[in-house]
């Protein structure tokens, strides 16, 4: 049976990461980066697709945690005879790409299954394996196939079974066996063992230090550090492009073809995920993403691109792997991104918001970043009216979204800021000019009269969950008439079973076949909205509604499904946990008073 997705852990170092299920099965991981193919791909296929396992041979009830702040993973299993702990775990900070994973036995016995499955290229290729000794005389299991060798250690090795490697063992109480696989270059001798005790330790404290830096005193402080953790997991070390998610193909519809690949790294989540960390006194991590982002977008303005790869790298073709049948049969199953070639006009306004408020928060500008925005402001002096496929990304004809004109706006708002309060140099006098006039056009064409609400797009009465951003960005106060007629709408046309859709799909502005679940940071902006006018009671109880739909492990998926109680589409979502965050400050705004303008004013 399919794991539901909920059921999943979370594991990474910040440039990899894993799923793993509740009974113990590693079915996702990518090597050696979030985007690199899969190597345990049994999440959208079957066990044949590489997978992991170690868990009880007998049924078990299973209980997890994380340990501390850190993703070190402590599973309990109980059967009927003994209790058993799995420690999970991706070492951070030795230069490595490793997962660690140690048994210990608590009570009792307790019969364990360990299934070792790789299947490199998305589980399409069965590597050369065999066993080998590495320089200091240990016997290893070796797995190879071309630019790839994972090495499994342990105290114990399981053997070879028909392409697949296998061993049952007993554990009683007292026993400890540590097993770990290494991922690197295949023309690279066999990697030499860790000390497991001392990476746990060290990972731990690691993410224990990050924690403890956190600022934010409002409200709900779990689920907000929680959600903070998961964007510095999604957040590269080492390079600094911060990814939306480390899955692909999840589905947003279960069985439809609503599948995307989100192990890149979109500017907007980006910029979003940097506001909710500044928020929280988060600064390192400002400088290491606009950095990236200087070497990203490096070149012509024009040639802008909404999302890169993990190390700024531009080709992302799309493309379907029909050897996979997909999570529940949720077909195509696709890796790349389409998306990559489109005009999203919101993004630069995303990026200069971020960067404004890094200003604001002491991020003084490096030598090439302040000329990079100013190109990028200056190219958008030419291309301003165009049309785009907004933030949704939808695949039917581009439209004058009118979030995407706000954030145009936006984009002109920022840059002046950057003149006239910090002192550089741009034409502010044409980004007024520009400004000024985007402000009026979307008064005019993107504002419905007779219903008091602003529009998705200019060609329709409908709305969209994105209208909830105009006070946030500053676009128009909190207490403007339009805004509450816009708030009003959106609740009334895009709830669904108490949680909020993006748009309706039935318009078929998107192009797509199908429909979807309630988008869960869209519900989240839907607090901030009511916090912002206000409706402090409404805001608690949504937000109530929405923690509830985390899993035990406080992790958050794309969507939600309130028919089922399921968890839909990439997990775990930056854009889900960011939107939380902003929505626990805006909360703590209107609890202490405050005006709500986004994240950065409520911790």
């Amino acid at each position: 049976m399919t794991t539901p997705i909920g059921e999943y852990a979370l594991l990474g170092d910040t440039e990899r990461a894993a799923l793993v299920s509740r009974h113990g099965a590693i079915d996702w991981l990518c090597l050696p980066r979030f985007d690199s193919p899969a190597c345990f791909a049994a999440l959208l296929g079957t066990d044949d697709h590489g997978r992991w396992f170690l868990g009880p041979v007998e049924e078990a009830s299973a209980t997890r945690s994380y340990r501390g702040s850190s993703f070190v993973l402590d599973t309990v299993h109980e059967t009927a005879t003994g209790r058993v702990r799995v420690t999970d775990l991706m070492p951070f900070g030795d230069g490595r790409a490793d997962v660690v994973r140690v048994v210990e036995g608590l009570d009792g016995e307790v019969e364990m299954d360990h299934q070792w499955v790789v299947r490199t290229g998305y589980g399409k290729i069965l590597p050369w394996v065999s066993r080998v000794e590495d320089a200091a005389g240990q016997t290893v299991i070796r797995a190879i196939a071309g630019p790839d060798m994972l090495v499994l250690r342990g105290d114990r090795l399981p053997e070879p079974e028909d392409h697949h490697h296998r061993d049952v063992f007993t554990v009683r109480a007292g026993d400890r066996l540590r097993f770990s696989m290494t991922w690197v270059p295949s023309w690279c001798p066999v990697p030499e063992a860790l000390d497991i005790d001392s990476r746990i330790e060290d990972t731990v404290c690691h993410f224990d230090d990050w924690a403890d830096r956190n600022h934010y005193d409002g409200p709900y402080p779990e689920a907000v550090t929680r959600s903070l953790l998961v964007l510095r997991l999604l957040t590269d070390e080492l390079r600094g492009g911060i990814v939306a998610a480390p899955t692909t193909s999840l589905p947003e519809d279960i069985g439809g073809e609503r599948n995307w690949d989100y192990r890149y790294c979109w500017l907007r989540d980006a910029s979003l995920t940097l506001e909710a960390l500044l928020a929280c006194g988060y600064v390192d991590e400002t400088r290491l993403w606009r950095d990236w982002l200087v070497r990203a977008v490096a070149g012509d303005p024009s040639d802008l691109q909404i999302m890169y790869g993990v190390d700024g790298s531009r080709e992302l073709p799309e493309r379907e792997l029909d050897h996979l049948p997909g999570y529940e049969g949720s077909r195509p199953v696709r890796v790349g991104n389409g998306a990559v070639g489109q005009r999203q006009s919101d993004v630069l306004g995303e990026v200069m918001i971020a960067l404004d408020r890094a200003r604001a928060l002491g991020v003084t500008e490096s030598g090439e970043s302040w000329s990079v925005q100013r190109a990028l402001v200056s190219d958008l002096v030419e291309h301003w009216d165009q049309t785009d496929h907004g933030l949704w990304e939808i695949r039917g004809p581009a439209q004058h979204f009118t979030h995407s004109r706000v954030m145009v706006w936006a984009a002109f708002d920022r840059a002046m800021r950057a003149v006239e309060d910090g002192g550089h140099e741009g034409d502010v006098e044409t980004w007024r000019s520009l400004r000024d006039r985007v402000h009026a056009e979307v008064c005019e064409r993107g504002y419905d009269p007779d219903r008091n609400t602003f529009t998705q797009h200019y060609d329709t009465r409908q709305v969209d969950a994105a209208l909830l951003q105009l006070p946030v960005v500053g676009f128009l106060p909190w207490d403007d008439e339009r805004i509450q007629g816009t708030i009003a709408a959106v609740e009334e046309d895009l709830m669904r079973d108490g949680f909020l859709l993006r748009y309706r799909t039935e318009s078929g502005v998107d192009g797509l076949a199908g429909d979807e679940n309630p988008f869960l940071a869209c519900s989240f902006w839907l607090v901030t909205a009511f916090a912002g006018c206000g409706r402090l009671d409404d805001a608690r109880a949504l937000m109530e509604r929405l923690l509830g739909c985390a899993n035990d492990l406080g992790l958050l998926a794309e969507e939600y499904d309130p028919a089922t109680g399921r968890l839909v589409g990439n997990f775990p979502q930056a854009f889900s946990h960011l939107a939380l965050v902003q929505a626990a400050a805006a909360i703590a705004d209107a609890e202490h008073g405050r005006p709500t303008t986004g994240v950065a004013s409520g911790a």
